[in-house]
């Protein structure tokens, strides 16, 4: 159990932190969508009901979508896109392991890599397209309950006007939720790429070593 747990603690860490601050999210969430209806003189929701409501659904998608654009864009552009510099880049004048090509007789090779064809095309993206197909999930959840939460504050302000999710996502208030979201992300990722150049954390495989020149391109 012990060496598991060494092995797997990087995942099982972010794991626990992750399900504390969904938890709070949810919370919170549920707290402050009550506070809302009893403005209203609405009644409020139990915390299962509140779980299924538009306004839960929206506040957890909107967020995660980005998360996984993030991801899948990011792992894409780093296969031809390049900084010099940076640990997050590839050298553009070397050859690196990862562009290697697959090869079956490899001790531990994957089963994807000793079938070949078409099942390799598809396991050597695997990675990006695990992102998109999150990123298309968590997309269309968020305009799920984007909708469904819209269409709750008309009925709490007394109007009759409601939006289908089609007519949910070409609003301004759809995309003003994704693209804070989105611009936030892409910052952060260009945050690392560039800081990476020029400053040091000992010990991460995110960083040069100290002693690296800011010029040395990759970990």
């Amino acid at each position: 159990m012990k060496k598991i747990l060494r092995e797997n603690s990087l995942s099982l860490t972010l794991l626990v932190i992750t399900l504390l601050t969904l938890g709070g999210n949810l919370w919170t969430g549920w707290h402050d969508f009550n506070d809302e209806l009893k403005d209203y003189g609405r009644a409020t929701l139990s915390f299962t009901d509140y779980l299924t409501s538009g306004h839960c659904i929206e506040s957890v998608f909107e967020n995660w979508e980005s998360e996984f654009l993030q991801m899948g864009l990011y792992v894409l552009f780093t296969v031809f896109l390049y900084q010099k510099g940076s640990s997050e880049s590839k050298d553009p004048d070397q050859d690196e392991e990862v562009d290697r090509k697959p090869s079956p007789s490899r001790p531990g090779a994957p089963w994807p890599v000793r079938r070949g064809g078409w099942v390799l095309k598809l396991y050597q993206n695997s990675l990006s397209l695990g992102f998109f197909l999150l990123f298309l999930l968590s997309f269309i959840l968020h305009a799920i309950g984007g909708a469904s939460q819209y269409n709750t504050e008309q009925m709490l302000k007394g109007k009759s006007e409601t939006l289908t999710v089609w007519e949910f996502m070409a609003t301004n208030e759809f995309w003003f939720q994704s693209l804070q979201n989105w611009q936030s992300e892409f910052l952060s990722v260009l945050s690392i790429v560039v800081l990476s150049i020029f400053l040091r954390q000992k010990g991460s495989p995110e960083s040069k070593p100290v002693d690296a020149p800011d010029s040395q391109t990759g970990e």
